[in-house]
């Protein structure tokens, strides 16, 4: 009887005070925040909250620094060429799928025909960066590659998460939709029961590992509730903050957050073909009157950084030297420039779908600072631009090549010199010399401006007192197999 007194009581306090009862938490259980991943097919990913997940459900074969040149061997043991066109990788024997198969040198080079065959957003990797004569698994445990040129490239290429082995099932079967609802991967973590768009999905550990989350609730939900959850202890991690918590966020947090660079940046990319701006004084003009702060803190609500660099942090091979002059923002010299260039408006910039709004900022502050009317447009469906377009890209692989390639061949720019450094950098003997020759290149870039970068993005993660050893990579984004609790 009194048992049951003190419960009616409990309850009775509960809705008295509106409070909501937090659960207690369970020795090695997280509940962690995301937002609604776009698939969890690995190959077509291209997006954080995918990254999060399909991180935590495959082992890649390797990890590789773009900063360093360092390769970190995963589910391989080694990736070793004697002249960088006849490569071989070595898988980690005993490598099973969470379905209980094997995973061997067939998994991958199957599902990399797959990958090819299809449209997804590791298909450029294999058919435009990659580029080999014959990929062939002599044995269980080997994947042999044979290219067409030499190319150091190849270790940062196959550390792409999109290139992640698929079980023989779902090869068999293609039916991707499915098998992204329900993903079988080789990773350190299943998913339970698949997974419920706008609801989440159960993680657990393969092998568990004491003092570690051996099991991780997914929870969708709204980024700006989920923070606050954390924040009044009903949620143990939140994988996004938006803009309105930022500023919040070091003082509800103070050395519970940590900030790290996404494979994702911002360009205004020019026609350099057509005759309006094909004076490289009239895109310096443009570099230098684009206000990035402002769009950092107003439509882009702080995810994003403004850049130091043509390649963000993510992609960058070591540090830059000397200051990036068309990152900066120069009202007068923006003007002077243009006046110079007898440049005469109007002009349009225009826009992919999601971007409107921070585009149409990016044109009024343009047009403002220059003194010529600049208005923001709807890319149209077909055709060559006349006017300058702004461009969210999206790396597939820490290789500086992927980006440096895509940005000039979207703004239609060709020079022998740009394609040289390109070729060079790729066969370099080494990463140190690599990353020389791919700053040369970006330097190349930066001095003709085909491409004016605007913004680098970022991820952020709070998480609740319980919790520990958070960290972040951007190509696998929050490490949820390193997490204590």
């Amino acid at each position: 009887m009194r048992t049951r007194l003190l419960a009616l009581l409990a309850a009775a306090a509960v809705a008295l005070t509106g409070c909501t009862a937090v659960e207690p938490a369970r020795s090695g259980a997280l509940t962690a925040g995301l937002q609604e991943p776009g698939t969890l097919l690995p190959a077509d990913v291209d997006d954080q909250a995918g990254r999060l997940v399909t991180g935590a459900l495959w082992t890649p074969l390797a990890d590789y620094d773009p900063a360093s040149g360092r390769l970190t061997p995963r589910a391989a043991e080694s990736i070793t060429s004697p002249d960088r066109v006849h490569w071989t990788v070595r898988l980690r024997a005993g490598g099973r799928f969470h379905d209980g198969t094997a995973v061997t040198a067939k998994s991958y080079v199957d599902t990399w025909k797959a990958v090819a065959a299809e449209n997804w957003a590791a298909t450029p990797v294999l058919k435009e960066s990659l580029c080999a004569k014959e990929i062939s698994a002599p044995d269980p445990v080997t994947i042999r590659i044979d290219l067409d040129r030499p190319s150091g490239q190849v270790p940062a290429l196959l550390s792409a998460p999109g290139l992640v082995p698929l079980p023989a099932s779902v090869l068999a079967s293609r039916d991707w939709n499915g098998f992204a609802r329900h993903p079988v991967g080789n990773g350190p973590f299943r998913l339970e029961n698949g997974w419920l768009p706008g609801t989440g999905g159960k993680l657990v550990r393969v092998t568990p590992a004491p003092g570690k989350a051996n099991e991780v609730d997914l929870r969708v939900g709204d980024p700006v509730e989920q923070y606050d959850q954390v924040r009044d202890g009903s949620l143990d991690l939140a994988t996004s903050v938006p803009g309105e918590r930022h500023e919040a966020m070091h003082a509800d947090f103070a050395d519970r957050h940590t900030t790290w660079p996404l494979p994702e940046a911002g360009y205004l990319v020019f026609p350099v073909r057509t005759p309006r701006f094909a004076d490289a004084t009239v895109r310096h003009a443009f570099a230098l009157a684009a206000d990035r702060e402002a769009l950092v803190n107003g439509p882009l609500s702080e995810q994003v950084d403004p850049p130091k660099a043509l390649l963000p942090p993510a992609e960058a091979p070591g540090e830059r030297t000397g200051t990036c002059r068309p990152c900066s923002f120069d009202a007068a010299a923006a003007k002077s420039l243009l006046g110079q260039s007898g440049f005469a408006g109007p002009s349009t910039v225009y826009y992919d779908t999601g971007a409107g709004t921070w585009t149409g900022s990016l044109a009024a502050g343009l047009g403002g600072t220059l003194g010529v009317p600049v208005t923001a447009q709807p890319r149209p469906s077909d055709g060559p631009l006349d006017s300058p377009s702004t461009v969210d890209l999206k790396a597939n692989t820490p290789s500086p090549a992927e980006l440096l390639t895509g940005l000039a061949a979207a703004s239609g720019y060709a020079d022998p010199g740009f394609t040289q450094d390109l070729a060079a950098a790729e066969s370099a003997a080494s990463p140190e010399e690599s990353g020389q020759l791919y700053r040369v290149a970006e330097n190349q870039l930066l001095r003709d401006l085909p491409v004016v970068p605007l913004w680098t993005g970022h991820g952020h993660a709070v998480w609740s007192p319980r919790v520990h050893d958070v960290t972040a990579t951007p190509f696998a984004d929050v490490q949820l197999a390193d997490i204590s609790v």
